[in-house]
């Protein structure tokens, strides 16, 4: 996995990346209640804000930590958002998305390097 500083997170399989919210970042925000997910199909660039998620607290920007193509969304998290307070760094993750540039994981962090950020 690979981690942005604005607390996303992407493990990447070939070309496809998987995305979600690291486990601070649904700490932070409490109890999610609503998730706006990009559209199978929507090119995003590494920074845009492609989701919204909003909590009990307050509502949160998500940003992409790659550029691509959006190939598939987590209907399961849109449907049930309290799945992202149990399980946000696996089975509750947002969308996948086609890398246009692979590189961009480079500038991203390593687990240890983006705990040492929120510590």
């Amino acid at each position: 996995m690979h981690f942005s500083t604005s607390h996303e997170w992407v493990s990447i399989s070939g070309k496809i990346g998987t995305v979600g919210i690291t486990d601070h970042a649904q700490k932070e925000l409490g109890a999610i209640v609503y998730v706006e997910l990009p559209k199978v199909g929507d090119t995003v660039l590494a920074g845009e804000e492609v989701s919204v998620l909003e909590s009990t607290k307050a509502a949160a920007d998500i940003y992409s930590p790659v550029s691509g193509r959006v190939t598939a969304i987590n209907e399961e998290v849109k449907t049930t958002p309290s799945l992202l307070n149990q399980h946000p760094e696996s089975s509750a993750w947002l969308y996948k998305i086609e890398l246009s540039k692979p590189k961009e994981v480079d500038r991203l962090m390593s687990r240890d390097q983006y705990l040492a950020t929120i510590s």
